[in-house]
């Protein structure tokens, strides 16, 4: 049963609704969202990061739970396995079957390429099929990639690398012309028109969406693809330890298969990762939307042969993770929510904020209002805030919710929660690695030649903060450029003699930095067994 002073906040946002739809809150002015997020957003918190000791980023800040696996021990040594004899050899091996990875895959493939794609879970286990909102692209008479770029330039704190965020907002019309054709179905008009809404720091309506389960219809459509193409999947199977040539070259991976933990080796004249992110490595505590594999394998592979990271200090945490019931604890409320009209309430029932400000402004605002305001609302798991979702139908009418987000629906109403009647409590919830392997804009890692990234493992596209839909546009726009560019490459490439010199050379500057650990990386799946005492 709901306590007393739980029902009594209930009973407040009830009764303030139809004020609060009809009111229009004021936007944060640029200095206010400055001192909010130095004073409230995880990313600003200085004792939860550590310098690196080694490494081409040596001497940079990241996480600290990301420090302790780029400065760990690698989970093979070079005598471990027999590189003469490879037990693939393919012109493109592609690391992670996610959106990125199948869309490089893919257009590979069409390349001409021998491509195989490797995967430690299954082709779609990836956090492609966990996005729900949308994709952006400026492909409405009133836009252009000109204004998308200033609104992500902007969203991502002027920090993204220009060149990297024109492909994007420049690639983004075709990047949804190419979806459409190979089967996507996304929201139409009666007359055929796409359908498009606006999401947080957006100036135009340039989200396209199928339903709120965007991520999961794109994934459908590229795994067919893939699958009808013939391109062979290794399932099960995760890449933990990178190949160089005698050049210094990428050369392909040492596999492990994740359940008998049979080592093999790939060989490849070029090499695409597309591991994606790492929620579930749980920074500061937090909890996640991400599926259960994304713990940064791509950037502890990238790093331990010297490719530079970029942005490894930023991470998103998305402002509306499901705070009740338990069961889904972190999952992601999708910013079309409030694209839709709800708006973001405290324990009184008051707006506390503009429902559409970037996600790190609206993350960090949540976080205020649960800590120094204290005007959070209490659950079994911490504070949380309300997210007024019976707004939804009285500006857009009865049936929005089901028509427009039935996933959401379906959540919470296995829990007896009707969100077309009852608003829910949210709180941020870790969501996206803005940082990661600095890349050139043909996909090319900066200082690796042959290695190749896309989607979630790239750092700098976005910035510092990422903006809505511009996530499931990164794994399109920039796995067809990797897919693409490593099937253009591999054509010239002559692979030296195979090598994994580089872990003896790691473990020396473990050793002579000082680093004491007993951690092997990368970490490849979460570890939740209880730890008893005694």
């Amino acid at each position: 049963m709901y306590s007393e002073k739980f029902q009594k906040s209930l009973a407040a946002v009830e009764a303030a609704r139809d004020k609060n739809v009809a009111m229009e809150p004021v936007r944060m002015t640029a200095q206010q969202k400055t001192d909010l997020l130095a004073a409230y957003h995880p990313d600003y918190r200085q004792d939860q990061f550590e310098e690196l000791k080694i490494g081409p980023n040596k001497g940079n800040k990241v996480p600290k739970e990301l420090a302790a696996i780029l400065q760990a021990h690698s989970r093979i040594t070079a005598d471990s396995v027999d590189l003469e004899n490879p037990d693939y050899d393919v012109d493109v091996l592609v690391i992670g079957g996610g959106g990125a990875g199948s869309s490089a895959a893919i257009e590979a493939h069409e390349a001409g390429a021998n491509v195989m794609i490797v995967t430690k879970l299954r082709i779609g286990d990836a956090n492609t099929m966990m996005a729900e909102g949308g994709i952006q692209a400026a492909d409405k008479p009133n836009d252009s990639p000109a204004i998308h770029f200033v609104d992500a330039f902007g969203g991502g704190h002027f920090a993204a690398k220009r060149e990297l965020l024109q492909k994007l907002v420049c690639d983004a019309p075709e990047a949804i012309k190419w979806l459409s054709e190979l089967g996507v179905e996304f929201d139409k008009a009666e007359d055929g028109t796409m359908i498009t809404t606006h999401g947080g720091g957006t100036s135009r309506k340039r989200m396209h969406a199928a339903k709120d389960y965007s991520g999961a219809e794109i994934m459908r459509t590229l795994r067919d693809e893939v699958f009808n193409r013939g391109i062979p999947v290794v399932d099960f199977t995760a890449a933990i330890e990178l190949i160089l040539d005698e050049n210094g070259n990428a050369a392909g991976a040492v596999l492990m298969n994740m359940e008998t933990k049979e080592l093999m080796v790939a060989k490849a004249k070029t090499v695409i990762i597309s591991t994606g992110g790492a929620g579930r490595m749980h920074y500061q505590g937090f909890p996640t939307s991400n599926h259960y594999g994304a713990t940064a394998d791509g950037l502890v592979l990238g790093y331990r042969v010297g490719a530079k990271l970029l942005y490894a200090e930023t991470l998103q945490y998305h402002p509306t993770g499901a705070a009740y019931p338990e069961q889904i604890f972190g999952a992601l409320v999708t910013e079309k929510v409030r694209s839709l009209g709800a708006k973001l309430v405290n324990v009184n029932g008051e707006v506390f904020m503009h429902p559409l400000e970037t996600r790190d402004v609206t993350a960090a605002s949540i976080i205020r209002e649960c800590s120094d305001r204290n005007n959070g609302v209490e659950t079994d798991d911490g504070l949380a805030v309300w997210l007024d979702t019976p707004m939804i139908e009285k500006i857009g009418g009865e049936g929005t919710i089901e028509k427009r987000i039935p996933a959401m629906m379906r959540m919470f109403g296995q829990f007896g929660i009707d969100i077309r009647k009852e608003p829910i409590l949210v709180y941020p919830t870790l969501h996206y690695q803005n940082g990661g392997l600095d890349i050139t804009p043909d996909g090319m890692t900066t200082n690796i030649k042959n290695l190749f990234v896309a989607g979630e493992a790239v750092g700098g596209i976005h910035g510092k903060n990422r903006l809505m839909g511009n996530s499931l546009l990164d794994i399109i726009v920039f796995g067809r450029i990797a897919g693409k560019s490593a099937g253009a490459t591999y054509k010239n490439v002559n692979v030296g003699k195979l090598t994994l010199d580089h872990i003896a050379k790691f473990e020396k500057e473990i050793a002579d930095a000082g680093i004491e650990t007993e951690t092997v990386s990368p970490k490849l799946l979460p570890d939740y067994a209880r730890k008893v005492n005694g």
